[in-house]
């Protein structure tokens, strides 16, 4: 007797499913997320077939071929992927609605098509729209061919005849299996049109990047078994109202997931960001009280940020907690270390921390840096212009010694700064440039003393 054909539910937040509907979902919370999707069950005949098509073979006797990467032009994007486009690669590409992720993909169009054929499929646009979008951006490469359609299958079966050095898939919320009965965007449609892709390009290694959509949280909509399939997640990050984007990993199989590059919105497309901290310290006033410039490592790269803090009277019972590019939690523990070990009181005071530059940063060596900001904010003094501080503060107020402090010393010797003030458990091994001063400091007290002494 044939089996039933099932109903589930899936969370489009969460990829949750459950056998029925409800308001809620148990899964993430999210309200109104549980969409009803047809489960077909397999056939005999399919599963059948797939047996003895599996083979095993040992480690031993596997043979390397080797890495092979191809850049794409732009070296911002070459870092984040690890040095280049791996070949069979599949590339997930995420980001808000207009912050520049087609922009980015036709434009290394233009240097890859120098010796690649590529295939550019859009559900979204028409070839006069994408015709426009590349004369604006002076993609004048013969190698790219585009294809507008929405159907896996008639994407696959040109891919197999065209058998291009790329494929470029924009976005996977817009095409669809006909397989399956779901509408284009489904959780069920996500998942397994991005396998159906997945398959086919692996079995030509072919390296893919395919486009998603975020939800409102500013996850990549669909499932997130979605982001297991593919081989390296990117993320497109910025703020509407600002030029500048940053582009992260966080997932690479092939390379770091620390690593992030930052581009500047123009109107001939995405310019590269070559020396970041000189761009976060662009506009930095120097005689004002509550700043300090950090350093610190995004991957193997050392970028300089300033940190500014404010401290003012609260007239509420219970005073204001705030930070921009900073976690909050982490900001209400280094203000009470700074009240319990340290003897500054903020507690019937509004504290407000904020990382200029639209960067978030989120490692413990920014510890030192806004816990100098909220002092100097709190005392009204300045520190020297020319500072920079980076270490981690413990609950029992000591300074902890952090990773990499050579590099953030060269970058700041490099910038111009000639005071640097880090953990004194951090100097052994540390070769300190001419013309630079390197403090060590065990307590938040000494730290401040030094930051606020311009001798």
């Amino acid at each position: 007797m044939a089996e039933k054909i099932k109903s589930i539910y899936i969370c489009s937040e969460c990829g949750l499913e459950s056998p029925k509907w409800y308001g809620r979902c148990p899964g993430c919370g999210e309200w109104n997320t549980l969409n009803k999707e047809i489960q077909r069950p397999a056939t005999r005949n399919a599963v059948s077939a797939t047996r003895g098509a599996a083979r095993v073979q040992s480690l031993a006797t596997l043979v390397p071929e080797g890495e092979q990467r191809c850049e794409t032009g732009l070296k911002e994007l070459d870092r984040v992927l690890g040095g280049g486009i791996v070949r069979g690669g599949l590339m997930l590409i995420g980001g808000d609605p207009g912050i520049g992720k087609s922009t980015l993909l036709l434009q290394i169009c233009q240097y890859l098509g120098q010796k690649m054929k590529i295939l550019y499929v859009s559900g979204e646009e028409s070839e006069r729209q994408i015709k426009l979008r590349a004369d604006r951006l002076r993609v004048t490469t013969e190698n790219l061919y585009l294809m507008c359609e929405t159907d896996v299958n008639l994407i696959l079966d040109q891919v197999q005849q065209e058998k291009p050095d790329l494929l470029i898939i924009d976005s996977i919320q817009t095409v669809s299996l006909s397989t399956v009965s779901s509408s284009p965007g489904s959780v069920t449609q996500v998942r397994e049109s991005t396998n159906a892709i997945m398959h086919a390009v692996k079995a030509a290694d072919i390296p893919t990047f395919i486009v998603g959509h975020v939800n409102k949280d500013g996850a990549i909509a669909g499932p997130k078994v979605m982001e297991h399939i593919v081989d390296c997640v990117l993320y497109f990050e910025g703020d509407h109202h600002s030029s500048y984007r940053i582009l992260r990993c966080i997932k690479n199989r092939y390379g770091s997931t620390n690593e992030i590059g930052i581009f500047e919105m123009a109107d001939d497309g995405l310019l590269e960001v070559e020396n970041p901290s000189r761009l976060m310290l662009s506009g930095r006033q120097a005689n004002v009280s509550g700043t300090c410039v950090v350093a610190t490592m995004e991957g193997t790269r050392p970028i300089l940020a300033e940190v500014q803090g404010l401290v003012s009277p609260s007239g509420l019972a219970n005073p204001r907690r705030m930070a921009t590019g900073f976690d909050n939690y982490r900001l209400s523990l280094l203000l009470a270390v700074l009240e319990k070990r340290a003897g500054y009181f903020f507690s019937t005071l509004d504290s407000y921390i904020n990382v200029v530059g639209g960067l978030r940063l989120d490692e413990p060596a920014v510890d030192l840096a806004v816990a100098l900001a909220l002092i100097t904010s709190l005392k009204d003094t300045v520190a020297d212009p020319n500072m920079i501080a980076f270490g981690e503060i413990g609950l029992a107020g000591e300074i902890r010694a952090v990773n990499a402090a050579q590099a953030r010393i060269n970058e700041a010797a490099r910038l111009g700064f000639t005071k640097v003030i880090l953990p004194n458990h951090g100097l052994s091994g540390i070769k300190v440039p001419d013309g630079v001063q390197v403090i060590g400091v065990n307590t938040i007290r000494e730290a401040y003393e030094a930051a606020v002494n311009k001798g």
